[in-house]
């Protein structure tokens, strides 16, 4: 495939995740309970995903094995980051949540490297201290954020990136040879239904749409949920035809879109700390980046 239509392919699912990010803040703005918005979510997921999967051939096995990998890619791909993500989501600008999302490869550089699945590099650690940097630009500065009383929500925020990034390397080392991506995401869609269907009812949490209404946080719950399964599929694809290091470049297109078109949609004002901070993680974004193995 041409290489040009490849990297529209990748700026056009870069744009589609950015925009889940500004959505994001429109789905929290009610002050809906974080697990039940996730019960959503995750049930439109399985009732989207299943025809897909069906439609793929794709196999779902149900053992012992495969239900642990799918209960652990759903409390760290899903459980854990999102209840977090939702909730500072609530505090935090869009601009500054889409900056904090960018640090999953960072995150996942230092577990690779701790559990000695990558090689030290100073360059790609360097970018990990880049990324610290921009955090801190993000935190220190009263000036930085509209209301600085609200940087506690910054670390609550970084639990997401990190539970990613655990996910990733779970992924990396634990993916059955007979489940694919598709699979996967449905196996942890069903299980993320039942434990947040199970939070929600004990803790009295439950969203009714028919008592709520439908308005702009529910339409945007479901536009994100349609979007991030869209730029997911769309990127293991998109791996297949052109390789992991040609893809994660996504991660360039992902951060900017989330943080211009909060901008754009939510006429979020950032201060010169955030566009900083923005500069300085993209700068760290390309010094994480794998190399490309070369061919023997």
């Amino acid at each position: 495939m041409n290489r040009a239509v490849l990297f529209l392919i990748l700026f056009t699912f870069g744009i589609m995740w950015g925009a889940t990010i500004p959505l994001t803040k429109i789905v929290v703005s009610t002050g809906h309970h974080p697990f039940g918005l996730i019960f959503w979510q995750s049930l439109i997921s399985v009732i989207v995903l299943y025809p897909l999967l069906k439609f793929r051939r794709s196999k779902l096995i149900i053992d012992r094995k495969h239900l642990l990998f799918f209960g652990t890619i759903a409390f760290t791909g899903t459980l854990i980051p999102n209840s977090t993500s939702y909730l500072a989501a609530f505090h935090l600008p869009a601009g500054v949540m889409a900056l904090i999302i960018a640090l999953v490869p960072m995150f996942a550089l230092l577990i690779a490297l701790t559990l000695k699945l990558e090689q030290f590099s100073w360059k790609r650690l360097s970018g990990v201290v880049l990324g610290a940097a921009a955090i801190a630009l993000i935190v220190l500065p009263n000036s930085s954020l509209p209301d600085p009383s609200k940087a506690i929500f910054v670390i609550i925020a970084l639990l997401g990136p990190f539970c990613y990034a655990i996910e990733g390397n779970y992924l990396s080392v634990k993916q059955p040879a007979d489940t694919g991506p598709i699979a996967t995401l449905f196996g942890a869609s069903v299980i993320g239904t039942i434990v947040s269907f199970v939070v929600v009812l004990i803790s009295g949490t439950f969203i009714n749409p028919l008592e709520t209404g439908i308005s702009a946080p529910e339409l945007s719950l479901l536009a994100t949920i349609l979007l991030h399964i869209a730029a997911y599929t769309g990127y293991i694809w998109l791996v297949g035809k052109a390789g992991v290091v040609f893809s994660t470049q996504v991660a360039y297109v992902v951060t900017p879109a989330g943080v211009l078109l909060s901008v754009l949609f939510l006429g979020e004002r950032n201060s010169a700390y955030i566009w900083l901070a923005l500069a300085i993680l993209l700068i760290g974004l390309f010094l994480v980046q794998p190399r490309q193995k070369q061919s023997t």
